[in-house]
């Protein structure tokens, strides 16, 4: 047998029922393929219908997405030139303040901070170490200090000398600090009036960036309301022709209802001279008895067609529920086939199971009764 499974789990698979879920797949796998059969050949419904309204709404829908998208990215386009042109302008007067500070800064620096005014050395100045050590003239030079044997411990030769310039040059920094901070608060002045003199410019820019966007708006809606106006003017000037126009064919029609021969009983009035197989309506005194009898001539010819189609249909229905109940019945029998193929499986299982466990049985007696008579004794374990 093709089967896989051993011999000792077949044994325990003999009267198990179904299983539940298996079952339920089968059967809705068998009703999906009945609906699937019942799509596929029925003729009627296998047909492809496109809804063009709905098609005509997604276009107007579409169009009207565009426009809106359009707009919308008009006006941020008109938002980005403004806000360009501010930009711009805030750059250009940054620009200038930024060179004014450096302007007034190197002049300051021209003006304050000379060479000759300064507290601190220069280390490039090529003279500083002849003014570090300074030529001995007398030995009253406090340059020198007690190892020079010229100035000795405790000795201020000139301390009066060195207490006025020490005033000179604590009023000298006095006065440069007091320099220093009006300069500061003048230059804090100056870019305080400059902060302001930007923001009256940024808000006069604004202001005149809203007249002339106010302005265009104006002038669009001037525009519009002089194009709505001409508009109105075409749409009456259009109406009062078609107005005159209508006037005049009824001014003509009743000219021809009075001057020809509509109230006789000529039947060449109805015949239409640009169509001869049409008539004229207001003009048609009724059919002729040939063209009556030819007319039911044909309606006779449409219900024998009508009736031929109904047949071949009723043939054609026919013919399909006929394949239908073969097929139907093809299936039945394939089913059965299977049911009947199954039940003998599980007959000769449950043979071969059964032929199984007697030789296991035997198989067993067999060592109870001959192989393991003899039994050990608790001395044979002893030793």
């Amino acid at each position: 047998m093709g089967h896989s499974t051993s011999p000792s789990l077949q044994m325990y698979k003999l009267g198990l029922p179904a299983d539940p879920k298996e079952v339920a797949a089968i059967e809705a796998r068998r009703n999906r393929e009945k609906e699937r059969q019942s799509r596929f050949f029925n003729v009627r419904n296998r047909v492809m219908v496109v809804d063009v309204e709905v098609l005509n709404n997604q276009e107007e829908e579409k169009k009207l997405r565009e426009a809106t998208e359009q707009s919308k990215d008009a006006a941020y386009d008109t938002k980005q030139v403004q806000y360009d042109l501010v930009a711009q302008m805030l750059e250009k007067e940054e620009a200038e303040r930024a060179h004014r500070l450096a302007k007034k800064i190197q002049d300051f620096r021209k003006q304050k901070q000379q060479l000759k005014k300064r507290r601190e050395s220069d280390p490039w100045d090529p003279d500083r170490l002849q003014r570090e050590f300074p030529v001995y003239f007398n030995d009253s030079d406090p340059f020198y200090g007690q190892a020079s044997m010229q100035c000795f411990f405790g000795e201020d030769l000139d301390r009066t000398t060195y207490l006025r310039m020490q005033q000179e040059q604590f009023r000298y920094s006095l006065e440069r600090q007091l320099q220093e901070q009006q300069q500061a608060r003048v230059d804090e002045k100056c870019a305080d009036m400059l902060n302001d003199q930007l923001h009256l410019a940024m808000d006069m820019r604004a202001a005149h960036l809203a007249r002339v966007e106010e302005s265009c708006r104006v002038a669009m809606m001037f525009a519009m309301a002089n194009a709505n106006k001409a508009q109105a003017a075409e749409l009456a000037e259009r109406q009062r022709l078609e107005h005159q126009r209508q006037q005049e064919a009824n001014l003509m029609k009743i000219q021809n209802q009075v001057t020809s021969d509509f109230l006789t009983e000529n039947p060449q009035v109805a015949q239409n001279s640009m169509a001869p197989h049409r008539v004229l309506p207001h003009c048609w005194k009724g059919m002729t008895p040939q063209q009556r009898a030819a007319i039911r001539k044909v309606q006779e010819a449409q219900c024998h067609e009508k009736e031929a189609q109904h047949q071949a249909e009723q043939a054609l229905d026919t013919e399909w529920e006929s394949q239908t109940m073969h097929l139907a019945q093809a299936v039945q029998e394939l089913e059965e086939q299977e049911r009947e193929l199954c039940a003998e499986f599980r007959r000769g299982l449950g043979s071969f199971n059964q032929q199984l466990a007697k030789e296991q049985k035997a198989q067993q007696n067999y060592l109870n009764s001959i192989i393991y008579t003899n039994q050990p004794t608790a001395q044979y374990h002893s030793f």
